[in-house]
């Protein structure tokens, strides 16, 4: 057998597409190529949030190796952008995909000559000088947000400054949302957020966390580290952290058995998770929930296995009993998540309520939502990615003929939208059962870590 010959890296730059959502393709492209001689990025490609292409990365974010900056075009452009710019390699950098998804974009690169990259966490996570737990999921709406929450109580209860940095959503001018500070609702409305990123903060703010989101990942940390006694990440769709964690804690839903070992990078979080929670046990079956745990037992033996419930509370159920009753749901569960119902949903048929289908008066962009997921029926998602949208939100609402809005997102839309029937929010937290908890674990594993 005789030896191959050593691979050799091109003396040339090699020329790069990043394939991403606005938000982990910048982060990608900040830690790795920005600066870096040996490589050429001559686009990023934005799929999943509507009206994100068209835009072009700054020059100021992307140096001085770009003084035009970096544009940003559709993902349907990828064949004729890796032929005519002449790409070497296409970095797959979103997430809560398939990985039949993900194989398939694969395969459509080199098909057009190129290399295909997934960049890990060795590569892209950055280093703290104070103790990280990172939140993590196998899937959009298994319960992170809750989780964060429940963690971000116990630290705060032994007297600790927790920070939320939150996965990226910088939606609108990139200049202007290099570093984003929130620890009042006025700077929500200073920063113009969505619906979308308003889901993610605010719940943070009304229980006196800072939160911190951004682009620029780097200089956030730089911010956030200097106000902390532990920093908390928060992660977005099923992606793992831009933070290396002392503690990575991956929620896991039985409602989507076999899910964690299926997505993307999801079954990334299912195998490094030293801390499994397994949530909604109180509505899934017990079956789906054995499934799940056969999973953490056969792909990761060595994480501590949290057991939770994701228990509803509905704040004025007799105006929802028996009603005709307008669902409203988090807007990421359904899409990104694949879900077909929420909390609201749950909540409403306990409460013996009707549920009407919107769809017949969804306006705008949410008509397109319905034909694209067909799974959706008798329920509206809480899309708002930008002005025109939460415009469009409130016309369908205000349209659908209902005698109560049942409101199953984080935050309270009557704070953001006219509506013309009464709303009802609906919450949810979590509930850890059994003996071994969120409390014992960062106990033991993060406050000995804490400088005091």
């Amino acid at each position: 057998m005789t030896d191959q010959a050593p691979h050799t890296i091109p003396s040339r730059q090699r020329r790069v597409v990043i394939m991403g959502a606005a938000g982990r393709d910048f982060h990608n492209f900040n830690v790795v190529y920005r600066g870096n001689p040996n490589y050429r990025v001559v686009a990023f490609t934005a799929t999943q949030i509507p009206d994100i292409e068209g835009r072009v990365y700054p020059a100021s974010l992307a140096g001085p190796d770009y003084p035009d900056g970096i544009p940003i075009v559709s993902e349907a452009e990828l064949p004729d952008l890796i032929r005519r710019e002449h790409v070497d390699e296409v970095v797959f950098a979103y997430s809560d995909v398939s990985h039949q998804y993900v194989m398939n974009r694969a395969s459509l690169a080199m098909a057009c000559g190129a290399d295909f990259r997934l960049l890990g966490p060795d590569s892209t996570m950055l280093e703290a000088s104070v103790p990280v737990v990172a939140v993590t999921a196998v899937r959009t709406g298994a319960g992170k947000s809750q989780t964060t929450r429940r963690v971000a109580e116990i630290l705060t209860s032994r007297g600790l400054k927790v920070v939320v940095v939150r996965h990226p959503m910088p939606y609108g001018n990139l200049e202007e949302q290099v570093v984003q500070r929130f620890a009042s609702l006025e700077d929500l409305e200073k920063h113009r957020c969505t619906i979308e990123e308003r889901e993610e903060y605010e719940p943070h703010i009304d229980r006196g966390n800072v939160v911190y989101a951004g682009v620029d990942y780097g200089k956030i940390l730089e911010q956030a580290q200097s106000e902390a006694d532990v920093i908390l990440w928060d992660g977005g769709n099923n992606d793992f952290s831009f933070f290396r964690p002392n503690l990575t804690i991956t929620v896991v839903d039985p409602h989507r058995p076999g899910h964690e070992t299926s997505y993307h990078p999801g079954e990334t979080n299912f195998r490094m998770a030293d801390v499994l929670v397994v949530n909604k046990i109180d509505s899934a079956s017990p079956a789906n929930v054995q499934a799940v745990l056969d999973a953490a037992k056969a792909v990761n033996p060595t994480a501590t296995v949290v057991m939770a419930e994701s228990p509803i509370t509905v704040e004025d159920p007799d105006a929802v009993r028996g009603k005709r009753a307008l669902v409203v749901e988090d807007g990421p569960t359904l899409t990104h998540g694949g879900m077909a119902y929420g909390a609201g949903v749950i909540a409403a048929r306990n409460l013996q309520a009707t549920l009407v289908d919107p769809r017949p008066y969804a306006v705008g962009s949410l008509k397109g939502v319905f034909e694209h997921y067909t799974q959706l029926s008798d329920l509206l998602p809480a899309m708002g990615y930008g002005a025109t949208q939460m415009r469009e939100l409130e016309e369908t609402i205000n349209a659908t003929p209902a005698d109560v809005v049942v409101i199953g997102t984080p935050i309270n839309l009557g704070r953001l939208l006219t509506l013309n029937k009464p709303a009802v929010r609906v919450r949810y937290d979590l509930k850890e059962v059994g003996d071994v908890t969120l409390e014992s674990i960062l106990e033991e594993k993060i406050l000995p870590l804490v400088k005091r």
